[in-house]
């Protein structure tokens, strides 16, 4: 009972403090033009009922994350396998689960209109950016605050090299590829010994040079008029706009398939186990033998491949592009997408993009609180499940009799 009381007194202070703090700009309403002052007390009443029911919950939370967090470590690992790694690698489930996923997917276009496929060809492009940011964090450890900058790189070799040279779609593909591993290869090298907030810093501050460079040159890039008239990719011979759309959508549906082969196959890989070991300590790989510098210049140039090949796809999509579509905020967004996902987890990955993706566009009247969702949402996250939405599942190895 007294606990009860306890609480109850702690919550009633934090809205009696948030009404206190808030009084002036939700309660008084002064009417300049006929000098008269609204009072709005019913605000008032909303925000210390809404404070006193968020602060309950949150303390609430809180004290069970608390409570939880005494069990036994092989408790909670037997219940993750059985409920992720058991479910998902079981073929009774998964076989029928893919199938129909392949279904919906293959006749996506024909149930809903041009503006949804528009919109799930949008999502797809940024599950690409998201698996290939989780490269660079989940896998290698580092921290990336700049990956719009190889974003815009293959964005902008596809638009450059159609406009100069008539480059079509399918042949600046993989040079958008291969530009994005050049330009990764050539931020890697200048932080090689940098790591945490120093590495995300100096990327930060890469992305918004890359940026800028991209506006002053104008002679080239055509600067801040971006280049347009960016033709889509074609099947034979042109296609419509409706035609063209549908046709990237599944160009899209196949590199998401691709990557996440070539994910799966660089986890299990020689490389993948390097850089696993470098993200979880560096000092301890470096001495069983792995070099930390091919290591950490492998990663970027991975990650890069991958967003070069998604700003060509945004390129063929739009048609048009600008350094204004690769500010900061672009690659904070790809960042949200794979924390909020699950940091190293694939399936995470995929539902983050989708979200950060999707809930934008599905919830436009909410557009002026989107960023304040997102916040509170990686704060929720970081504090309650900061192994993301769907954790990275890791692989088990069991040698004895004791196999079952």
């Amino acid at each position: 009972m007294n606990k009860v009381l306890k609480e109850i007194r702690t919550s009633a202070l934090s809205a009696l403090w948030m009404m206190i703090l808030t009084f002036p700009i939700i309660v008084i309403k002064v009417n300049t033009i006929n000098m008269t002052v609204n009072w709005r007390w019913i605000n008032l009443m909303w925000v210390g009922t809404g404070t006193f029911i968020l602060s309950w919950l949150w303390r609430y939370l809180l004290d069970r994350k608390e409570n939880g967090s005494g069990l036994k470590k092989t408790d909670t690992k037997e219940s993750r396998r059985f409920s992720l790694h058991k479910s998902l690698n079981d073929k009774k489930m998964r076989i029928p689960v893919l199938s129909t996923l392949a279904v919906l997917v293959l006749v996506l276009p024909l149930l809903v209109n041009f503006y949804q496929v528009s919109i799930m060809t949008s999502a797809l492009i940024f599950v690409i950016l998201g698996l290939g940011l989780n490269i660079v964090i989940g896998y290698g450890g580092l921290l990336h605050l700049g990956y719009a900058a190889f974003y815009a790189m293959g964005a902008y070799s596809y638009g450059l090299m159609y406009l100069y040279w008539g480059i079509p779609f399918w042949v600046a593909l993989p040079l958008g590829a291969v530009s994005g591993a050049v330009f990764g290869l050539l931020i890697g090298f200048p932080v090689l010994r940098l790591r945490g907030d120093y590495l995300a810093i100096v990327t930060l501050a890469f992305g918004e040079i890359a940026r800028l460079v991209l506006e002053n040159l104008s002679g080239f890039t055509k600067g801040p008029e971006g280049i347009a008239q960016i033709p889509r990719p074609g099947f034979i011979t042109k296609l419509s706009l409706q035609g063209a759309t549908i046709y990237l959508f599944y160009i899209c549906i196949a590199l998401v398939l691709f990557t996440i082969f070539v994910m799966r196959r660089i986890e299990d890989s020689r490389i993948g186990r390097a850089l696993e070991a470098m993200s979880e300590d560096d000092i301890a790989a470096q001495s069983m033998g792995i070099d930390l510098t091919k290591a950490k210049l492998t990663t970027f140039a991975l990650g890069a491949i991958w967003a070069g090949m998604a700003g060509v796809l945004l390129a063929a999509k739009t048609t048009y592009i600008n350094p204004g579509s690769f500010t900061l905020m672009e690659s904070v967004m790809i960042l949200v997408a794979v924390v909020l996902g699950g940091t190293g987890s694939i399936p995470g990955v995929i539902l983050g993009a989708f979200l950060v993706t999707l809930i934008p566009e599905y919830f436009r009247a909410l557009s002026d609180y989107r960023m304040l969702m997102f916040g509170v949402a990686l704060v929720v996250m970081s504090i309650f499940r900061p192994q993301g939405i769907i954790p990275r599942v890791r692989k088990h190895y069991i040698v004895g009799e004791d196999q079952s």
